[in-house]
């Protein structure tokens, strides 16, 4: 494996086609009165292409990103991006954060000056920490994929590889959604390397085909678990696509920004706090833009839609256990997610937040990185 600087320069051709892509978008009719019941409205979905051709600035996203240190590695036939900044600690913890879908790298970007230099940053005296953030295969500048068999297990591997590579012997994990089955797997294949694992999570992860059992829950919550089931099941049509026919759905998100964006977004108005409105409200909309923007470069619909492929086609990891501290911080109110994930109340770390939704680190990075801080300062990096 060889490491070598990487920074972002998407061609100005490039620019230009994405800008004479959305102006020329052949845009549907749709059924009046509908709202979100079927998907992005057309209004909706016109005012943010406007926004995204005319006043969002990517040279100037572009230029905040390269802010930070970053570099590729060539691992396993495979390129990863990553970000990588060490603090000035000498304490610091090494930490890797591991994005999930549809995100990418740049959802940790407000929460990197904060872990890194605590008191620069305004956040006050606490735990330091050299952050490590790497694009999945097939995301954000990780791409193309350039063969089968990506999955968690495999990416787990990689980003350990990474790790060892840039010198660290021991270090720690976060993640949500893919990135939390990623965290799950160090634990288990890197063993006591692993200080420990922070998971942020939501009331949707415990609303699906993949809940650890239920029984102990008495019948108002049983009730109430359902009902959370069958609305996940009305939102669940994009995994079963991209999970069964990857190939056919890359076209379209990767010949239409439009498109692209429209498969984004609806995500991000279903799954941040329902207590914001429209996703703007839930996170920042040049954040948000930079997220579909560098799908959008790095052809990432169509890596994403294939690691979805390969994850439902792996091999079942049953039975597989570790013992690393484990915390999981919840976002969203719901009673029910630790009853079903902490029901003994065993982890080394639990919280709740009221405020934020699937995207922690783009909807409330201050929570999380306080969570962060106290989870591993409770713990001995000998551990």
């Amino acid at each position: 494996m060889n490491i070598r600087p990487f920074k972002i320069t998407v061609p100005q051709k490039e620019l230009k086609d994405l800008q004479d892509r959305i102006k020329d978008t052949r845009w549907p009719g749709e059924i009046a009165g509908e709202g979100w019941k079927r998907g992005m409205p057309l209004d909706y979905t016109k005012k943010l292409a406007d926004y995204w051709l005319t006043k969002f600035d990517w040279r100037k996203q572009e230029a905040k990103l390269n802010k930070f240190p970053q570099f590729v590695a060539e691992i396993d036939g495979q390129t990863i991006h990553f970000l990588h900044v060490r603090s000035s600690d000498p304490n610091a913890v090494p930490l890797l954060m591991c994005h999930g879908y549809p995100s990418s790298f740049v959802d940790f970007l407000h929460m990197i000056d904060p872990l890194v230099d605590p008191a620069a940053s305004g956040s006050g005296a606490g735990r330091a920490f050299h952050v490590v953030v790497p694009s999945l295969p097939g995301f954000g500048f990780s791409t193309p994929v350039t063969g089968k068999g990506w999955e968690i297990s495999r990416m787990a591997k990689a980003f350990d590889q990474i790790m060892r590579q840039l010198g660290y012997e021991r270090y720690g994990v976060h993640g949500g959604d893919i990135g939390a089955g990623i965290c799950e797997q160090l634990c288990i294949q890197a063993g006591e390397r692993i200080i420990g694992s922070l998971v942020s999570t939501d009331p949707g992860a415990i609303a699906t085909e993949y809940t650890p059992p239920t029984d102990h829950l008495n019948d108002d919550e049983k009730k109430r678990l359902q009902q959370m089931q069958a609305a996940r099941r009305e939102d669940f049509g994009y995994i079963q696509i991209q999970a069964t026919r990857p190939q056919t759905i890359a076209y379209s998100l990767t010949d239409s920004p439009v498109g692209q964006m429209a498969w984004i977004v609806e995500k991000f108005k279903e799954w941040t706090d329902p207590a914001r409105e429209l996703p703007e409200d839930a996170v920042d909309i040049d954040l948000l833009l930079t997220n579909v923007s560098i799908y959008w470069f790095g052809r990432g619909g169509a890596g994403a839609a294939h690691f979805l492929y390969e994850s439902m086609h792996a091999a079942a990891a049953w039975g597989q256990t570790h013992n690393r501290p484990q915390g999981f911080v919840t976002f969203g109110n719901e009673p029910l997610v630790r009853r079903i994930l902490d029901p003994e109340h065993k982890l080394a770390y639990w919280n709740e937040h009221d405020r934020g939704g699937h995207f922690p680190a783009m909807e409330a990075p201050e929570q999380l990185v306080g969570d962060i801080r106290t989870f591993f300062q409770g713990l001995n990096s000998n551990t």
